[in-house]
């Protein structure tokens, strides 16, 4: 299969580059980014999204009778990946993972409200999966949705846990449980951050990224407000997940790093002789360029997947389990040649790269649990793509 770009393709990630450069600006843009903190987080950062949206490229796939131009799928991926190498935000969660499930499962009313925001850049949303006994296993989920007749809507309460934007949000898009069964009794909906009897409290993770816990006291969702159907919500956040797997993920940090890593052993010396001449450097550095490519590729089968209007639930789960481990293995191997000078923190005297990968270091740990943690990937590998048993 020919994965590459064609000329017109070329033009646009040249287009979206100049942009980018035209719009350089530490406010916006974090010279040594990781993956989940792309994030549309401060007014500087949402100013660009909506100058991204004013040349026309969010929902650059979407139907036009939703504001999309119905272009190929491949436009939205340059997009995404122009952005994260100049470590711009990227507008995954609200254009790939809620409108994208909008245009497939949403009433008129989600439709007509959220879609027109969504592609102007004017709406951030935060993702309610996770839970303390529902973390990866999305679909053990708790958090109560109990049906409320007479006010025609939803009463939720419960706590939810790991909400990344929750602090800075504008809408919540969640998922509760409506019946008892496991997968057949989720429901998803849609409500507003400031929603009288949300609680956000901050958690700080090992990466210095701030997640949060939301509880929920008595919040009251109206039934036009449900995202589909009731008790079907499970099947839409398995789509919105494949959809997350790719949109929240993409190459760009690594191609960065490991550029960035190259660079310092083609200028590193130790012990008097050139590092780049060290035969075991040599190979720890061919073997990242290698793997590099090894997760273009395979981002690229979920690409391929999903221009064919399918959902690429075995190969997203194999894009998402390497790549994230990639990280990983990157900045492993940047500290393992660095030394100690390579477990300086950011700003400290003599760090190498100014302490970009002792960062990196703690932050890859997220990136293997936010998603779905890599044990799930495995099991959706093993049991979806290779027919394995459950019990295997």
């Amino acid at each position: 299969m020919n994965f590459e770009l064609s000329d017109e393709e070329r033009d646009f990630e040249r287009e979206v580059e100049a942009f980018l450069i035209e719009n350089q600006s530490p406010d916006v843009m974090d010279p040594n980014p990781e993956q989940l903190s792309q994030t549309v987080e401060t007014p500087a950062k949402r100013g660009l999204m909506r100058k991204v949206a004013a040349r026309g490229w969010l929902g650059m796939s979407w139907p036009e009778e939703y504001g999309g131009q119905e272009r190929s799928g491949i436009y939205d991926f340059i997009l995404t990946e122009t952005l994260s190498r100049y470590g711009a935000p990227q507008p995954g969660k609200s254009v790939g993972i809620v409108g994208k499930t909008l245009i497939r499962h949403g009433n008129e009313t989600l439709k007509g409200y959220f879609l027109p925001r969504i592609i102007r850049g004017e709406v951030e949303f935060a993702i309610g999966y996770s839970e303390p006994q529902a973390g990866s296993d999305a679909a053990s989920l708790q958090l109560r949705a109990r049906r409320d007749s007479e006010r025609a809507g939803w009463v939720l309460n419960g706590h939810k846990i790991w909400t990344t934007s929750a602090h800075f949000a504008d809408w919540y898009w969640v998922g509760a449980r409506t019946a008892p069964h496991k997968h057949k009794g989720i429901t998803l909906f849609l409500l507003p951050m400031n929603h009288e009897g949300l609680e956000i409290h901050p958690t700080m993770t090992i990466g210095d990224e701030r997640t949060n816990e939301v509880y929920f006291t008595d919040v009251f969702v109206p039934d036009d407000h449900v995202v589909g159907r009731v008790n079907e919500g499970w099947t839409y956040i398995c789509e919105a997940l494949d959809l997350e797997r790719f949109a929240m993920l993409p190459v760009g940090p690594h191609e960065m790093k490991v550029r960035a890593l190259c660079d310092w052993v083609r200028e590193e010396t130790r012990d008097g002789e050139a590092l780049r001449h060290d035969p075991r450097t040599r190979h720890q550095i061919a073997r990242l360029v290698t793997e590099l490519e090894v997760a273009r590729l395979l981002q690229r089968r979920v690409i391929s997947e999903a221009l064919r209007d399918r959902i690429p639930t075995v190969e997203s789960a194999m894009y998402k389990l390497y790549q994230s481990e990639f990280g990983q293995r990157v900045a492993d191997s940047a500290l393992d040649l660095m030394g100690p000078v390579g477990q300086l923190k950011p700003g400290q005297p003599g760090a190498a790269i100014n302490g970009r990968f002792e960062r990196s270091y703690r932050y890859t740990v997220v990136d293997t649990i936010g998603g779905g943690a890599s044990e799930i990937q495995k099991n959706i590998i093993s049991r979806r793509g290779l027919g394995l048993p459950k019990n295997f």
